[in-house]
């Protein structure tokens, strides 16, 4: 297996002729919502190569939130609001973390190791910050930004999924709400989704209290805006009949969220 490197400051981290760090989904949309997914591909780019991985490690959850892309996305155009997709794999660079933070540049996980991870030089990490994690946060300031000008702050909702078993555990809850200083949302997700009968965590298997929420922490809690962290076990959306299954329950509620909370028109500075 070829792990790439791109030790050449000259050369680009990604061709003109392969896909962009990220894509919009209704980018002209007003409803006061924004989707966003951070791990929605297991893409890498051609330079970097198999990073050393056999072809299950570069599909599994380490490289992928199985399903959240396509459930964003799908709730994306059911609902006619913007979502912000991620287009790379969290391997090259993780953007729900700061840069700082070790798992950014995921070396080892669940029993498998990341050879195209391993002595990375500042550089090297500055490229791929630079190629992919800054456009994508630039992408959600913007239509944050363009939102609120539009209408009222929008609710902000990170989309994640998370594997059945993680070091040989198993994991009961079927779905879970991540939050911390702001419940609005939280509190309509989890009664909704209880009420579905789906088995909801509540900050469980992942705590919205965790440092490794740089999404939300950056664009939606910097920014007062209202948020919630949504993560589905991935074998319930490993397949478009999953996403289809579960995609009409969080379309209801999605829908109901603006007037629930009652979003207000924000004044923008000149």
């Amino acid at each position: 297996m070829a792990v790439g490197t791109n030790n050449n400051t000259d050369t680009p981290l990604l061709t003109s002729s392969e896909p962009s760090p990220f894509y919009v989904v209704n980018p002209l949309a007003e409803s006061p919502i924004l989707l966003v997914c951070d791990h929605a591909s297991c893409r890498f780019p051609r330079v970097l190569g198999d990073m050393g991985l056999d072809p299950f490690a570069r599909r599994c959850h380490l490289a992928i939130d199985i399903g959240a892309g396509k459930l964003t996305e799908s709730l994306a155009k059911s609902l006619g609001v913007t979502a912000v997709i991620a287009q790379y794999s969290r391997l090259i660079v993780d953007c729900n973390r700061q840069l700082m933070d070790p798992g950014a540049f995921l070396e080892y996980g669940d029993g498998i190791l990341v050879p195209g991870n391993r002595n990375l030089t500042q550089a090297d990490k500055d490229a791929r910050a630079n190629a992919i994690y800054w456009p994508y946060h630039h992408a959600i300031d913007e239509q944050i930004k363009r939102l609120r000008a539009v209408g009222p702050s929008p609710a902000f909702i990170s989309m994640h999924s998370f594997t059945p078993v993680l070091n040989g555990i198993s994991r009961a809850v079927e779905l879970s709400v991540l939050w911390d200083q702001d419940p609005r949302v939280a509190e309509i997700f989890l009664g909704e989704f209880r009420a579905a009968g789906f088995l909801t965590g509540d900050n469980e298997p992942y705590s919205g209290r965790a440092p490794q929420d740089f999404t939300i922490d950056h664009h939606a809690e910097e920014g007062g805006l209202p948020h919630v962290g949504i993560e589905v076990r991935q074998d319930l959306i490993d397949d478009i009949a999953g996403v289809d299954e579960i995609a009409p329950v969080m379309h209801r509620i999605i829908e109901s969220i603006p007037e629930r909370i009652g979003l207000r028109q924000d004044k923008i500075p000149a």
